[in-house]
């Protein structure tokens, strides 16, 4: 009888032992989600603020690409009325000669 009750008492620890380890592992798996809760709201959040900077940079990409775009035209309106100017004055500059 005191073998049946000292196997029943360890067993009982052994469980008690168990439970504590399951118990241990219920609250490491709730903080290993919040954890992960936490770094995927932080992602989420990273990937909104980098789609908005990458808008922005593209509308201001876009602003530069035309500015050049016109400054170039006007550099070569003005090349091409210096050219014809240049012309105008060979012309009259020859004639006279």
């Amino acid at each position: 009888m005191g073998e049946d009750s000292n196997l029943a008492e360890v067993l009982r620890a052994r469980i008690q032992d168990l439970e504590d380890k399951v118990e241990a592992l219920r609250i490491s798996r709730r903080v290993l989600m919040n954890l992960i809760d936490s770094v995927e709201r932080e992602k989420r959040e990273q990937v909104n603020s980098l789609e908005i900077q990458n808008e922005r940079l593209q509308k201001n990409n876009c602003r530069y690409a035309k500015a050049i775009m016109c400054r170039n035209a006007k550099i070569t309106e003005l090349e091409e009325k210096l050219r014809l100017a240049r012309n105008v004055n060979n012309r009259t500059g020859n004639s006279s000669t």
